[in-house]
């Protein structure tokens, strides 16, 4: 969470000219405000309706931005394993300036809230990871062009 997936995600799209698509964007379009859908129908309905939009997002060739809590489900986790995944992440000092009014369900309790989360996932995030990019200190963009210069190297 907070970690730059969804701007460094359209930047990659750009780049490589595929569409991109954030899946918390779509759920929002689809379903209302994802912390009303929190508040309203809880974290369980969510993850149901959640794990449906990646599952849609990944048919198609495409940048896909996935909320931090999509790799929980474990069909998605099955899913990943047949395409390259980029694991953005950023460290508790940097996403303590980024998370200021957030409206995420998840973190009322601010950076603690966020670290639990975090050291709860990060094997997950690790094991899924085809690469690691840190985005805590550089730049989106230069983050983007080495993300797109080493995809264009593998295909």
């Amino acid at each position: 969470m907070a970690a730059g997936k969804s701007k460094i995600g359209r930047r990659v799209a750009r780049g490589l000219g595929v569409p991109f698509i954030d899946t918390d964007k779509v759920i929002a379009a689809r379903y209302g405000p994802i912390s009303e859908i929190f508040a309203r129908e809880g974290e369980d309905y969510f993850r149901v309706i959640e794990r449906t939009v990646v599952a849609e997002a990944l048919l198609a060739p495409s940048v896909v931005s996935l909320g931090g809590g999509a790799v929980l489900d474990a069909d998605t986790q099955t899913d990943l394993a047949d395409h390259t995944v980029i694991y953005l992440s950023v460290n508790a000092k940097a996403v303590a300036k980024r998370l200021g009014g957030t409206k995420r369900p998840l973190l009322a309790g601010g950076i603690t809230d966020w670290q639990r989360i975090f050291d709860q996932r990060r094997p997950l995030y690790e094991r899924l990871a085809s690469i690691h990019f840190d985005t805590s200190r550089r730049p989106i963009g230069g983050i983007a062009d080495e993300i797109v210069a080493w995809v264009r190297k593998r295909q």
